[in-house]
């Protein structure tokens, strides 16, 4: 049963509701995942303490806390990196939604110790060899092994760290922030034999044996999980656009048919990455989530136009051939404790929340956000499956202003507001502000799950 109809090249074939899979696939909690990337630091540190005989006077103490932050710097780079391969598991157990707020917490972090580092190094050999700040920096940069290359990714960290700064972000589309980002990996290359060269904390014995198996590792794991691993899937699955069909202004349904869909093992509430094999689209894979549960024969996503590659999406043809990435995210019905659910969708939010709407066991409300009647996305087939299995859909319409309080308005359209489990989605702002008023009307933080969009 469903009531996501088939692409029209595609008959609809009737089946059982989607069911998770009888052997979850392997996923790294979250708290498992910080221990590990604690330890890392910890054992990072220990490198310096093990090497470092004692600091005297002030140009000691500088020099150490440059050593000190370019040992981290050096190690949060490529676990950066690692947050955001797309790691199977890691995507499962913590969510791309969390993880890409560590990334970019950490990327604060790594644009504040490249900083340090710099600063603290250079004031204190300065101090060392009499010279002044200026002086200095032109004799390290020009005449210590490997610093030309480093200085260089340094500029171009510190240019992705201010890109990717909130501010400006949202001056930028999708497509032109990604590819600026992908300066950050010839930023981590070009510092990495400056880090053998000069690291006198790393040795030549077990801390530079695990700075290779580091760097390299995480090498072998982005090329597996972002290139080959994609090329294989595409091989494999052979998707291609069925059907592109409007649902809204500037909202379309993208419907893929394929080979063996089901070895994917995608679940309501995933999202994949999909790149176009089409004029201006080929070189960026964008995610998006699914908008109806997983079928053998198809998978159906919904696209908004918020730039210039979802813009595109509504322009494709049938038969064009797509290459997918995933399923990723951790958004599904695994992360249900309570009976009684609710799903709260906050303009194209609704996506996800429409799969999970079709399959969540007990009693489910879903409410949708929207400014104005037009804007609601799905409103034939959400009735239908509220029809269906007996669930309730409320439609939240207006300014903020006409709604007023979200908390006391939610309270007021779900009964025992705080006893439920909340799946929440939508843009990250309005995400926040929502999460603020569930947490006031009394909904546990553990009791809410969010999938918001960032890049």
């Amino acid at each position: 049963m469903t009531t996501a109809t088939a692409p029209k090249s595609r008959p609809a074939s009737a089946g059982p509701r989607h069911r998770a899979a009888a052997h979850p696939p392997l996923a790294l909690p979250p708290n498992a995942a910080l221990g590990l990337i604690a330890a890392g630091a910890l054992g990072v540190l220990g490198l310096w303490w093990v090497n470092t005989a004692s600091v005297v006077g002030a140009a000691g103490w500088l020099t150490g806390a440059g050593r000190i932050t370019g040992l981290l710097a050096g190690y949060a780079a490529p676990v950066l990196l690692l947050l955001m391969a797309r790691l199977p598991p890691v995507e499962r157990g913590v969510g791309a939604d969390r993880l890409a707020r560590w990334h970019a917490y950490g990327g604060r972090w790594l644009v504040a110790l490249v900083s340090v580092h710099v600063l603290t190094v250079v004031w204190g050999y300065a101090l060392t060899d009499g010279r002044g700040l200026v002086g200095e920096g032109v004799e390290i940069v020009f005449h210590y092994p490997e610093m030309v290359k480093a200085s260089l990714g340094t500029l171009l960290m510190l240019g992705t760290g201010l890109v990717s700064a909130r501010a400006a972000r949202r001056r930028l589309s999708y497509e032109t922030w990604y590819y600026l980002h992908l300066a950050t990996y010839l930023a981590v290359a070009l510092a990495f034999a400056h880090q053998l060269a000069t690291g006198a904390d790393l040795g030549g014995g077990p801390g530079q044996a695990g700075w290779y198996a580091l760097y390299f590792g995480t090498a072998a794991l982005l090329g597996w999980f972002r290139l080959l691993r994609p090329w294989l899937l595409d091989r494999r699955h052979g998707l291609r656009v069925a059907e592109v069909r409007p649902e809204g202004p500037g909202v379309v349904s993208l419907f893929l048919s394929g080979r063996r869909l089901e070895e994917l093992r995608a679940e309501p509430g995933q999202f994949f990455r999909l790149q176009f094999q089409a004029p201006g689209l080929r070189w960026a894979a964008n995610p998006y989530s699914l908008s109806a549960p997983p079928r053998p024969d198809f998978l159906r996503f919904t696209v908004k136009d918020l730039g210039g590659h979802s813009a595109a999406v509504a322009a494709l043809r049938p038969g064009t051939r797509v290459r997918a990435e995933g399923p990723y995210g951790a958004f599904t019905g695994r992360q249900q404790r309570q009976h009684r659910v609710l799903l709260l969708g906050v303009g194209v939010g609704i996506t996800p929340l429409r799969a999970l709407f079709e399959t969540l066991p007990g009693e489910v409300t879903l409410v949708q956000r929207a400014r104005r009647a037009e804007d609601v996305l799905f409103r034939a087939e959400l009735t239908e499956v509220a029809r269906r299995r007996g669930a309730v859909v409320h439609e939240l319409l207006g300014s903020r202003e006409q709604v007023g309080d979200l908390g006391a308005a939610l309270a007021r359209l779900v009964p025992g507001l705080a006893e439920h489990d909340v799946y929440l989605c939508g843009p990250e702002a309005v995400a926040e502000e929502a999460v603020r008023a569930l947490r006031a009307a009394g909904v546990r933080a553990g009791r809410i799950h969010r999938e918001s969009f960032v890049f």
